[in-house]
């Protein structure tokens, strides 16, 4: 959105001085505003310390008799404060549409999306935040928003492991909002084929759990593919058992994703010892079968069993509370820096003593943080390994810049799968 400035009026010396002095100020009255622990109390007429308001009474609002707030005049407060609201997604919106105009006519709705400006706003919704609602609960509001102006243009349309109700269409929605067209595919593979060939503008697929760790059919599909890695998703996962009786006792068999399944062992080995455990492609699949016997129960999302009228039997059941599994977002382009990224690298290493040494090394000299590292079997190459490796910094800014270029003269072949914004909670 456009700032409008006002020029200080002619004779009045000093307004530069004074608004120089408002700016620097700035920070510090926010700092100062979330160490302070007890406040002086503000002054009245006289001398006097001015009267407190009531406990629970926002300064400034409405009150009736006794002190207490009037429940109208709230009422017709808060009914103003969203018509400002309103007002402003609504300007927010065409200032949007300016910046598509500005642009120029583009070929398809992924034209106008950028990632780093989405993440650089996000932040600052982050950073502004004093409460009282959570950082999570902003950023999902302003997710929402800009979902919606960037959907003037054309909805994206993002494809992801189906069928509906899967946490892979959970990461879609908290990453690109529910203006955005999710298309359920049927494979991580899928996925990736629809995404490459144009036919939706980029995928969602999952990569790793905390608890399990990674999810080896996405790394390989890199092996092959041109696609970048343009995003990624933190998701919270909280795993429900349902079945269409919603009776534990009927139980003979779960369905569920193999790592959902693993997810649960220690609860299924101590509440269903006996059941036969069958996995399946997605969590959403495992459900659809469930649906249609009554001895059988499936492992998902809590939104799935709405999805598929199933019952919840218990949960959640996943065996660490802080259970979390990060998804890649993919494209078919690199993005500029954002200000704070990761980059993944794909890295064939010569069989030669040192090697490893070789290609981490310059990283470390740099102080470059490396947050994941693990090999996998090169494709038609029997016995040798691709390393895949997690490190902070865009591909185009140094340090990372001048590290890539020392380590490609050891390297056998280094390819970057993706500089993409660190994920924002």
């Amino acid at each position: 959105m456009a700032r409008r400035t006002t020029k200080p009026a002619a004779g009045s010396a000093g307004a530069s001085e004074r608004a120089a002095g408002k700016a620097a100020a700035k920070p510090a009255r926010k700092a100062t505003k979330r160490a302070a622990g007890k406040r002086a109390p503000a002054r009245g007429g006289a001398g006097k310390p001015a009267k407190e308001p009531a406990p629970g009474i926002v300064p400034g609002a409405p009150v009736g008799p006794g002190g207490k707030p009037g429940l109208d005049a709230l009422r017709e407060r808060i009914d103003g404060i969203d018509r400002q609201i309103q007002a402003l997604i609504a300007e927010r919106a065409q200032w949007a549409r300016q910046v598509g105009r500005a642009k120029g006519r583009l070929a398809a709705a992924v034209d106008y999306y950028r990632p780093e400006r989405e993440a650089q706003v996000l932040r600052k919704v982050v950073d502004r935040n004093d409460g009282p609602l959570s950082d999570e609960v902003l950023v999902r509001l302003f997710r929402e928003i800009m979902s919606a102006c960037l959907a003037q243009q054309e909805p994206l349309k993002v494809g992801y492991l189906g069928p509906e109700g899967t946490f892979s269409q959970q990461a879609v929605h908290k990453h690109f909002g529910h203006s955005a067209k999710g298309l359920p595919l049927a494979s991580i593979e899928e996925v990736f084929d629809e995404v490459a060939a144009g036919n939706a503008d980029f995928g969602v697929v999952p990569v790793e759990n905390s608890g399990q760790g990674t999810i080896q059919s996405t790394l390989d599909m890199f092996l092959t593919s041109p696609l970048k890695i343009s995003g990624e998703v933190e998701l919270r996962v909280h795993q429900y058992l349902m079945s269409r009786t919603g009776r534990i006792e009927d139980i003979e068999r779960v369905y569920g994703h193999g790592m959902s399944l693993a997810q649960c062992k220690n609860w299924l080995r101590q509440n269903l010892p006996g059941v036969r455990k069958e996995a399946v492609s997605s969590n959403a699949e495992g459900v659809r079968r469930a649906r249609l016997a009554d001895d059988a129960a499936a492992i998902a999302g809590e939104n799935a069993a709405h999805v598929y009228g199933m019952r919840i039997v218990a949960g959640p059941i996943e065996d660490r509370s802080d259970n979390t599994t990060r998804f890649l977002v993919i494209g078919r382009r690199l993005f500029p820096p954002s200000g704070h990224d990761r980059t993944s690298l794909m890295v064939f290493i010569r069989d030669q003593p040192g090697a490893l040494y070789r290609i981490l090394e310059p990283l470390a000299r740099r102080r470059i943080s490396m947050n994941r590292i693990e090999s996998r079997p090169a494709h038609g190459k029997l016995w040798q390994y691709a390393f895949f490796i997690d490190v902070e910094g865009h591909v185009d800014e140094s340090p990372l810049k001048d590290a890539l270029a020392e380590i490609d003269d050891f390297a056998g072949e280094v390819r970057v799968l993706g500089s993409y914004p660190v994920a924002v909670p």
